[in-house]
């Protein structure tokens, strides 16, 4: 069974950068998939970030475009979310997925504050 795992969170002052990781088990699982990276903030429904799909296009949202870049490492089944100029409103649970096979990761927070 396929599973992601998040690491890279933490607490970091506005202003700051932080860089996730998202690792897949199992061999190859990235050349087939969009990738996708999603936040969620207390009270909040989860959002969609980033993604990134097979084809190579990149999306984001309104909110963290400019400061954010998704990338994706095909055959060391990684997924990266480069984020710059962080804001207290970025400060959310951050979760990878494999969005054509439906798979989560179990999430890395990330903290802004001063």
């Amino acid at each position: 069974q396929v599973q992601l795992v998040e690491s890279g969170g933490g607490l970091v002052q506005p202003g700051g950068s932080l860089r996730l990781s998202c690792a897949a088990s199992g061999r190859n699982i990235f050349f087939f998939n969009d990738v996708g990276w999603y936040r969620q903030a207390p009270g909040k429904e989860r959002m969609l970030v980033a993604t990134h799909t097979v084809n190579r296009e990149r999306n984001y949202a309104d909110s963290v475009k400019g400061r954010f870049r998704i990338d994706r490492d095909d055959y060391g089944n990684t997924a990266f979310l480069d984020m710059n100029n962080l804001k207290p409103e970025d400060t959310a649970t951050y979760y990878c997925k494999l969005i054509n096979l439906g798979i989560w990761g179990q999430g890395t927070q990330v903290t802004v504050s001063s």
